[in-house]
């Protein structure tokens, strides 16, 4: 399986997709549990899929056929919002409306850390040196998470209590994007700890959409940003090498809310999830949707999807 394409949707069942036949290759049924997937997360070395599903999270060997997960992560107290990988996939970082941030060591599958954020967790990514975390939350706030230190070292809050839905970081680490509630952007440089210049540097803010945002996503390459919003658009976003954000395409064909999206590990691609019962697989290069996933082998219709991830790179 070189390419895994992942889907979750409100009726909790997860299904991965052949990304160029657009057949679904496998569903993880869970019969008689309540609970949406919230977020998918597929680990480095693509062996593992993380599903956020209501309060927990459930761990699914990959190449398995088998519905039951190898473990399931329970100690958040609400809907888990936000999961990733560490690098090297030892351990997980999920972040919850229980308003804390919790990693996991997987080999244990025991809580190796907690942080209070004191307000609902909307995302968390890893800071590709992967010793700080990033999160955002409904109070308006950003924070960076020292994971040496065990504390919060860094706190941003770009448009005061305006819950912010969506941060992320750039793989270089040279830049951090977050998305509010507002459709408005904002980004900020990140410079080194040793440099006289602050930590986050705010270089520029846009209005992307109209409506409410729910994802903002920094293509692998850094040269492009996706936003994914309720006005059932995706807008792609070039970068300039001083931070200047130009909208170049909207890819449009999803008919409701778009919750969620994933790039291809090369930036050529970029998977969208949206609430009109679809998945889609966009080529960024003209903009236009190449597959959608939205057979079944029933043939029914399946119900929205909320969630994607998206793993074709080196495994």
């Amino acid at each position: 399986m070189s390419v895994i394409l992942v889907t979750g949707s409100y009726d909790h069942e997860i299904r991965f997709w052949e990304a160029w036949s657009g057949i679904c290759s496998r569903t993880i049924a869970r019969s008689g549990e309540s609970g949406q997937v919230n977020r998918l997360a597929i680990s480095p070395d693509k062996r593992l899929l993380a599903a956020a599903i209501h309060k927990k999270v459930y761990i699914y060997e990959i190449t398995s056929t088998s519905s039951t997960p190898l473990t399931c992560l329970d100690a958040h107290t609400n809907n888990v919002t936000s999961v990733s990988f560490h690098s090297e996939g030892k351990w997980l970082v999920t972040g919850s409306e229980d308003g804390t941030i919790r990693i996991w060591d997987l080999r244990s599958t025991q809580v190796h850390r907690t942080y209070d954020n004191g307000a609902p967790v909307n995302d968390v990514c890893v800071h590709p040196n992967q010793g700080e975390l990033i999160s955002c939350d409904q109070a308006g706030c950003i924070k960076q998470w020292d994971l040496s230190e065990n504390l919060c070292s860094h706190e941003l809050t770009p448009a005061g209590d305006v819950p912010i839905r969506s941060v992320s970081l750039a793989s270089d680490g040279s830049c951090l994007v977050a998305g509010n509630n507002k459709g408005k952007c904002y980004v900020w440089k990140i410079n080194e700890e040793k440099s006289d210049l602050p930590r986050y540097q705010a270089v520029t803010k846009f209005s992307a959409h109209k409506k409410y945002l729910t994802r903002v996503l920094l293509s692998p390459d850094v040269k492009y940003l996706a936003t994914c919003s309720a006005d059932t658009t995706v807008k792609i976003w070039s970068i300039s090498q001083n931070y200047e954000f130009r909208q170049e395409k909207v890819l449009q064909g999803h008919q409701r809310w778009v919750w969620d999206c994933a790039f291809s590990a090369d930036s050529a691609y970029l998977v969208t999830a949206s609430s009109d019962h679809t998945a889609r697989l966009w080529e960024m290069a003209s903009g236009e949707t190449v597959r959608q996933y939205n057979g079944h082998h029933k043939g029914e219709t399946p119900p929205a999807a909320v969630c994607c991830a998206l793993h074709d790179g080196a495994g």
